[in-house]
């Protein structure tokens, strides 16, 4: 329904229009790849496999104009197999457009940058579902310690709990982190040595058996990064049931109080959850 009438409006379609074309796009392609809601617009169409409605707009703009100039000039319709070609040679089109745009993202840089070179492949496969958990990693918005700690602000450093490095990423968790040796050794095995994002995505764009390598690692690992960040969790609501579930920190009470804690107490933190089949972090409540 988004795209109804595209052929009439296309040609309106100012950066303002564009934007509000985007937002109810933004919506669905999050949920369609299960992630988080502060994944950007770009990153999660790519991941969707949905190129941008514009984008799409036009496409259904271009068949009807030539549907259009082939009735005008013969005055029949064209036969079905003339508007299925082109179809595909816009779609295609439509593709390249796409692939030239994601060059200069404004945000999402990192999953992008893997998703760029291969959009066309991985946008037109047929194998492989997409998970909560193994969006987490493509996207890099999940159970790291950088995005809890600069994004979601959940934790009081971007360190791994999973060994000494200084930042916990997902690349840093696919490839460097030795607490994972195992399940490592079996996904390289499958996918071979290279573990850096644009290969794991250009694997999984072009074969099942790489893509579901992938996804059984990502699972296995995310799950019990979930499960440790619970009990951190659980662990901090017990240090502060004795506070009538308020949170509190004596080292920096007058900078709570500075920002509008009352009585020393600050306000909960900023909690950033999934759009979809996430778990929902529990809101601590404050007197």
């Amino acid at each position: 329904m988004a795209l109804y009438g595209a052929p009439v409006w296309v040609a309106a379609l100012t950066a303002p229009n564009r934007a509000r074309l985007w937002r109810p796009q933004r919506i669905l392609a999050v949920r369609a790849i299960r992630g988080y809601r502060t994944v950007s617009t770009e990153v999660a169409c790519a991941l969707a496999g949905t190129p941008p409605w514009d984008l799409e707009a036009e496409v259904l703009a271009e068949v009807y104009r030539r549907v259009a100039d082939f009735r005008a000039e013969s005055g029949f319709r064209p036969p079905p197999e003339d508007v299925r070609e082109w179809r595909e040679a816009a779609r295609r089109a439509t593709i390249v457009r796409w692939s030239f745009r994601l060059e200069t993202p404004s945000a999402g840089f990192a999953a992008l940058e893997a998703l760029q070179p291969v959009i066309a492949e991985w946008a037109g496969r047929q194998h492989g579902t997409l998970s909560f958990r193994l969006t987490q990693v493509l996207s890099g918005h999940g159970c790291f310690g950088k995005y809890l700690y600069s994004v979601a602000r959940r934790e009081s450093s971007p360190a791994c709990h999973h060994c000494d490095c200084s930042e916990d990423s997902a690349q840093h968790m696919l490839a460097v982190c030795p607490a994972w040796a195992t399940q490592r050794r079996a996904l390289t095995a499958v996918i071979g040595a290279d573990l850096s994002l644009p290969a794991v995505i250009r694997s999984m764009s072009v074969n099942d058996s790489c893509f579901t390598a992938v996804a059984t690692f990502c699972e296995e690992i995310i799950s019990q990064k979930e499960a440790g960040e619970k009990a951190r969790e659980d662990d901090l609501h017990s240090d502060t049931s004795d506070l009538g579930g308020a949170l509190t920190c004596a080292s920096c009470r007058p900078e709570c109080v500075a920002a509008g804690g009352r009585d020393g107490f600050s306000s909960p933190p900023a909690l950033v959850w999934p759009a979809a089949r996430g778990r929902r972090p529990r809101v601590p409540d404050v007197a």
